[in-house]
């Protein structure tokens, strides 16, 4: 039977939980997974109660609680990690920009067939996107990560085509500056819809986050679409 003590420990309250994912990033210990879009606590021991995640929510989800649980133990948190970075298709926090990973292909194409872009607009970085410009206007708007384009092969022909294009990476790029800007575009420019086009990792999970919360804050009634792409280069939803 596994001893239990009173100490401090993570709590998820499922029903503010939006799947956004940032939490996992944020926990270095591994405590955390996403499991049918909502942040799960994969075991007391590997919970330091230090809430060093609590900060990343950002709809209050997480919070300290004082209860019975098991005891934090480093080193199952050690073995923990090393079978997540050395299990197949098991990737640390469900990024697969942590780990090395490459794809057996059933076939490989024996030739490069050329096709036409169908980038109608430049820039296409959401930073450097002014919200005035003339090709937001009566947009379609495509709001994609930007690893997208390199997993799904037909980027162009079935997504991009007849749309404005903005580029972002809720991970890497500074989430509060992209937020004002897209509500700036979405407020200003007069678009007719918005399709939101991520990768299926938890971290990219951010950018439909961001777009709600930029037509929310903009106050526009519009259309709103949400596409994941898989690793692999398949349409997931």
């Amino acid at each position: 039977m596994k001893t239990k003590v009173q100490r401090k420990i993570i709590r998820i309250d499922e029903a503010k939980c939006n799947g956004c994912g940032l939490c996992i990033i944020a926990c270095a210990e591994g405590a955390l997974e996403l499991r049918d879009g909502k942040a799960k606590l994969v075991s007391e021991k590997y919970c330091d109660g230090l809430a060093a995640c609590i900060g990343e929510c950002p709809e209050g989800a997480l919070t300290i609680s004082e209860r019975e649980a098991e005891e934090f133990d480093e080193a199952a948190v050690e073995h923990h990690l090393h079978e997540k970075e050395h299990a197949e298709e098991k990737l640390p926090c469900g990024c697969p920009s942590v780990t090395v990973t490459r794809f057996e292909r059933a076939e490989e194409p024996s030739t490069c067939v050329q096709q036409k872009s169908t980038l109608g607009q430049w820039p296409v970085q959401l930073a450097l996107v002014p919200p005035h410009a003339p090709y937001l206007n009566q947009a379609d708007l495509l709001l994609s990560a930007d690893c997208v384009p390199y997993a799904y092969a037909g980027f162009h022909q079935d997504f991009l085509c007849n749309h404005a294009l903005l580029v972002a990476c809720p991970k890497l790029d500074d989430f509060e500056a992209h937020l004002e800007k897209l509500t700036d575009v979405l407020s200003q420019a007069q678009v007719k819809s918005l399709t939101v086009l991520r990768m299926e990792v938890p971290c990219c999970s951010g950018l439909s986050f961001m777009a709600k919360k930029a037509l929310a804050a903009s106050g526009k009634d519009i259309p709103f679409k949400e596409v994941v792409i898989g690793i692999r280069g398949e349409t997931k939803e």
